[in-house]
């Protein structure tokens, strides 16, 4: 377990991390979502003991490690790049640890090849890092962190730098590897979707600050503020304000549509409506849906998928729908929402419907 009581940081004048209290447990896979700049790398590093904090107190099972140093932690860290001893061969990079620890020969032994298995690296074992493939350079240091057994492993967006297949493969693989270890297993990145598919639990991280923390499809679906909505959508969520009067709501853009569940109760007043791609499309899905009308500004193909960026009064909002769909810049295009699927926050940015 790992518990962070309204830790902070500060770089000169500026705070890169705002009072954070978050309870980590092991046998979860937690991540941490955030954009680029947002905090998450520094956020690791407290935690990790690598940057001192300038406020608050961290514990790891019950035990208070703040002014411990990382050594004395015992935690595990891989970052983006490939972090490995390039004099060593993959063997020796999997058991340096291990070593500094004093383990006995025998033991060292097991647990390298255990996590080289793990990790499909037996036959690489007696090789250099130079010799390998930048995926089998990132499954040396995720075999190094798991044969140390740490009671904490944080990694740093690690699958970055490697190419599209062999980060859907890992990525597969991550939650298994770290499986039943009994370790708090903590993953930084910067893409919704990755969240969505590591699943466990997420922490929503927005200029230095967690905006939500709990089960990943938990929050996905119901996000407590528009913070959290934002910063968990790719592409970038629509929203725009609107004016609800009685059971009718207004878009700025100009078109109204009736209110229905729990938005149809709040009271009259100034609100801010937003509504994730992929459910304002290029067509009629159902009798109820509600037609928006723009000037198409970008288009783009993406596998199966068809997204159009297009003008909505002052606002840029995206469709995004599966199949390939004909778009052309400039035209003005018919498109058309699910208000089911919308999500209602006051003036403040909490939820509220």
């Amino acid at each position: 377990m790992i518990e962070l009581f309204d830790v902070t940081k500060v770089v000169g004048h500026i705070t890169h991390i705002k009072p954070t209290s978050l309870k980590l447990a092991p046998g979860e896979f937690n991540v941490v979502l955030g954009a680029t700049g947002s905090g998450k790398t520094s956020l690791i590093k407290l935690m990790a003991g690598l940057d001192p904090m300038a406020s608050g107190r961290i514990a790891m099972d019950g035990e208070d490690v703040t002014r411990l140093s990382t050594q004395k932690r015992n935690i595990s860290l891989v970052h983006q790049f490939f972090v490995n001893y390039p004099h060593m061969s993959v063997f020796e990079n999997i058991a340096s640890p291990l070593r500094v620890a004093g383990m006995a020969a025998s033991e060292v032994q097991g647990r390298v090849e255990e996590a080289a298995d793990l990790l499909q690296l037996r036959p690489m074992l007696h090789r250099k890092p130079q010799e390998l493939s930048g995926g089998q350079q990132q499954r040396t240091a995720l075999a190094r962190a798991i044969a140390k057994e740490s009671r904490a492993v944080f990694l740093d967006e690690p699958l970055a730098n490697l190419d599209y297949k062999l980060r859907e493969e890992l990525r597969e693989q991550l939650p298994e590897l770290f499986a039943g270890r009994g370790a708090v297993v903590v993953y930084a990145t910067s893409e919704p979707e990755e969240a969505l598919l590591l699943g466990g639990k997420t922490a929503l991280m927005e200029d230095g600050r967690v905006t939500q923390f709990g089960p990943t499809s938990e929050i996905y679906r119901n996000p407590d503020n528009l913070s959290a909505a934002r910063v968990f959508s790719d592409p970038p969520i629509n929203v725009m304000g609107l004016t609800k009067q009685g059971d009718r709501a207004v878009l700025q853009s100009g078109t109204e549509f009736a209110l229905s569940g729990a938005a149809k109760d709040l009271a009259d007043g100034a609100y801010s409506v937003a509504v994730r791609p992929h459910r304002v499309l290029p067509y009629r899905a159902s009798e109820t849906d509600v037609e928006l009308t723009g000037q198409v500004i970008v288009t783009e193909l993406s596998g199966s998928d068809s997204s159009a960026h297009f003008q909505l009064g002052d606002v840029a909002w995206v469709s995004l729908a599966s199949g390939v769909h004909a778009f052309e810049v400039g035209e003005r295009h018919a498109f058309f929402l699910d208000p089911t699927h919308c999500r209602y926050f006051d003036p403040d940015g909490k939820r509220v419907a």
